[in-house]
């Protein structure tokens, strides 16, 4: 494939929307459990049903990306992510909103499977993990909006008639009045038509893809499995999700139970700070990468995590604000870095395992709903020590990883400079 601008920009674009669709489900699970009236194992439900959708499309769509290309295929993502959010706009009931998010994962997955390997190819693989990390940034600067978007349309549609906003006015007009947070939905449904319509009057480049690019058979796919890093860093994309979706789910219902937190307002804004800090931490982490072995800012970052990640379970109402946030400020080059180890430590069938990787996004799905199960039983703050396993092991991948091509730093360009 050529490398070019175009296709790296077209993928930076495509995070922003995918985490703008994927990462408000945080803030809005309180208004939720309050509205159906929902246990927490059931509001765990919603973030399962979305990443369970990863497990399912993640390795068939690398195949439909190779069979229909990248346009048809992140078209297909888009159509079908709007009649999702389209159905829950129209219909808001807990069973409509467990196949909605389903439907919108499904599109999620197959646009996820679609850019990743492009971002490799387009920027070199020496360049990966610095490019995946400015996708990082751009993913979370999405999450951050998203819950002041949220704060801000639950706000007015309690008083549509004290503004002259247009989108408001409108809004008010389809959503019901005593569930204000579905008007994003309304949003989703909007951005995912207008995606659509982009793409379709957009020309795409012609894509060449490697040999080792392709995403192959069932049978190729088996063959990787036999590879015990593909199995190792599988794990490891399933916890990094696990810990990232387990934190930020349950942000806001943690503070309202234990620190009586308004979550429209105190709760979503933890929840957008815990993304924006994710964005900041891209920031230095484009700067590590550049000096350091990546492997040792995985290290760094993970030990940081535990350490936030205590004091925000911890600690009292001011430091859980601070520190939920600061988790998210370390986990923000995880699953760049984890990433872009796992394609550098094969030398062949990439698109294979880039399926395979994303498929391991079912951690998301798994993960929140282990934490809702047993804070249903003990606890919320004692079921999130659950995300001490997962971090954990993100932090021994920078122990065992041996990848075959290391990430370029100041360092290696001296010594190469010098041979």
């Amino acid at each position: 494939m050529q490398r070019n601008r175009y296709m790296i920009v077209l993928v930076f674009v495509t995070f922003f929307v995918i985490s703008f669709l994927t990462n408000i489900l945080g803030p809005i699970i309180p208004d939720i459990i309050n509205s159906f009236s929902l246990s927490l194992t059931l509001a765990a439900l919603l973030p399962f049903f979305f990443f369970l959708a990863y497990g399912v499309m993640s390795i068939p769509a690398g195949m439909m990306v190779e069979r229909y290309k990248e346009k048809a295929t992140m078209i297909a993502s888009f159509i079908v992510a709007f009649l999702g959010a389209l159905s829950f706009s129209i219909a808001p009931r807990f069973g409509v909103a467990l196949a909605s998010l389903f439907s919108i994962g499904l599109g999620m997955a197959m646009l996820q499977v679609a850019i990743n390997p492009l971002l490799r190819v387009a920027g070199g693989e020496e360049h990966f993990a610095f490019n995946s990390v400015l996708a990082q940034l751009i993913f979370g600067s999405a999450s951050f909006i998203s819950p002041k978007v949220y704060t801000y349309l639950v706000a007015h549609l309690k008083n549509p008639s004290g503004t002259n906003n247009l989108l408001v006015s409108i809004l008010a007009g389809v959503v019901p009045p005593e569930y204000p947070w579905v008007s994003l939905y309304w949003v989703f449904t909007i951005i995912s038509i207008l995606m659509v319509v982009v793409l379709i009057v957009s020309k795409f480049p012609h894509v060449e893809r490697k040999e080792d690019e392709r995403p192959g058979t069932w049978e190729m796919h088996r063959s990787l499995f036999t590879n015990k890093y593909v199995i190792l860093f599988f794990i490891g994309i399933f916890a990094y999700v696990g810990t990232e979706q387990g934190v930020s789910n349950w942000i806001s219902q943690f503070l309202a139970t234990y620190h009586g937190c308004d979550p429209q307002t105190t709760g979503a804004s933890t929840v957008g700070w815990f993304w924006g800090m994710m964005t900041i931490g891209c920031i230095l982490g484009l700067v590590l990468l550049k000096i350091f072995d990546s492997r040792k800012v995985l290290l760094g970052f993970a030990s940081g995590a535990v350490l936030f990640l205590s004091a925000a379970l911890f600690g009292s109402r001011e430091i859980a604000i601070i520190f939920f946030p600061m988790t998210g400020f370390a986990a923000s080059v995880m699953w760049s870095i984890i990433f872009s180890l796992a394609l550098n430590s094969v030398d062949r069938h990439h698109g294979s395992f880039s399926g395979i990787l994303c498929t391991a996004i079912i951690g998301g799905a798994v993960v929140p709903l282990v934490i809702g199960w047993l804070g249903d039983h003990f606890g919320l703050r004692t079921s999130m020590c659950v995300l001490y396993l997962t971090l954990g092991y993100i932090f021994t991948i920078g122990l065992w990883a041996k990848p075959l091509v290391n990430n370029e730093t100041i360092s290696l360009k001296r010594k190469d400079v010098r041979s």
